[in-house]
């Protein structure tokens, strides 16, 4: 086990405007499971390839355990690596590629043999080790090159998009699998992956990355209620935030037909201005026509079971915006009907309208008509 760290780590390709990745700065503690998230072309992908020494670093330092790796090679760094595509050999068994770095590190037969069957008894994958990768599914598959990995008792396990290639329903099984094996082996574990919702459910930690650049690091419950920028706002949490602009007057912020009050040190922060506004799904809540609100036209019900999401257009500060609100699977307005939905005032996130970064979340009570 080891702990990471990126020092002010840049690449920049030869022939490039701008770098893959810019001054990553990230300690990975001992043990902890991080999820490196964001869109595609974020530098996530990168930002682990550095790591496993496939990529070559510009400027800056990457260490494990105290020791500085950068210009060791791959081989050398005592980590294993998961890919997306499996990478298993056709012609082997299922016992032969796990044990292959056992053979090649010149491990022997017998010691082989029993490390294999401990990690394909963890990975239940005992009745396949005679198989080969063809007579397997997606997800035994994604077992095999998981025990590939962990049979080699690495400081770091470095995970590179491995649900991706699964159906929906295997990817719930296997991340719960994947979340629930590196907590028992306590492997430092980097995890990359676009998908927020893979983020949320297995990470210790999350770091979202926009264009190469770190945008927040924190646990998932701090990323879901203390986002820095709206960019983090609306790539985490599933629906997204709702984010929209609004006014704010004397008598504070304006939405729709109610306003909530701001409080005296909100109100010092962003005087009389336009914010942009961050409400997520679950903090709206459908009230009845004549209390205050914001008037909601329903477009659209997904319907999930127990939980449903509304989707309705509304006018704000003089936009038409289209806002997302859970509610009750069995009971809910129909497309074409007309709501009215007001914040939680407490859960109400606050953004910088020119720059995106957060404000705060405000300190009102109570909406008034």
């Amino acid at each position: 086990m080891a702990r990471v760290v990126y020092d002010d780590v840049t690449l920049q390709y030869p022939g490039t405007e701008r770098p893959a990745v810019t001054n990553l700065n990230l300690d990975i503690q001992d043990g902890e499971f991080l999820v490196l998230v964001g869109p595609s072309g974020c530098g996530k992908s990168t930002a682990l390839r550095m790591l496993a020494g496939l990529e070559e670093v510009t400027e800056g330092r990457i260490l494990i355990d105290e020791q500085d790796v950068t210009q060791v090679s791959p081989k050398d760094r005592d980590i294993a690596m998961v890919f997306q595509n499996y990478a298993l050999y056709p012609h082997m068994s299922v016992a032969e590629n796990m044990g292959f770095a056992l053979k090649i590190a010149g491990v022997p037969k017998e010691e082989r043999r029993k490390r294999v069957e401990e990690v394909a008894q963890q990975l239940d994958l005992t009745e396949y080790l005679d198989r080969k990768p063809k007579a397997l599914s997606g997800g035994q598959r994604q077992r095999v090159a998981m025990g590939r990995a962990i049979v080699r008792a690495p400081k770091v396990f470095l995970m590179d998009e491995p649900l991706s290639n699964l159906d929906a329903k295997l990817r719930v099984q296997t991340r719960s699998r994947i979340a629930t094996l590196q907590r028992r082996l306590g492997v430092t574990t980097v995890y990359v992956t676009h998908d927020q919702t893979e983020a949320l459910t297995m990470g210790d930690r999350i770091a979202v990355m926009k264009l190469g650049v770190l945008q927040q690091v924190g646990s998932p419950r701090e990323l879901l209620d203390h986002p820095v920028n709206t960019f983090v706002a609306g790539f985490i949490g599933s629906p997204a935030m709702n984010l929209f602009t609004a006014d704010v007057d004397e008598r504070g912020l304006v939405l729709g037909g109610a306003v909530l009050p701001l409080a005296d040190a909100v109100r010092a922060q962003i005087g009389d201005r336009r914010v942009t506004v961050g409400v997520r799904p679950e903090d709206l809540v459908v009230g009845g026509p004549d209390e205050p609100g914001i008037a909601v036209k329903t477009t659209l019900i997904e319907e999930l079971g127990v939980d449903g999401y509304l989707f309705g257009d509304a006018e704000i500060a003089g936009e038409r915006v289209t806002l997302v609100v859970r509610v009750d699977g069995r009971d809910h307005a129909q497309p074409g009907d007309m709501i009215t939905v007001a914040p939680h005032p407490d859960r109400v996130h606050l953004f910088d309208f020119e720059s995106g970064e957060r404000i705060g979340t405000l300190q009102a009570r109570h909406l008034v008509p």
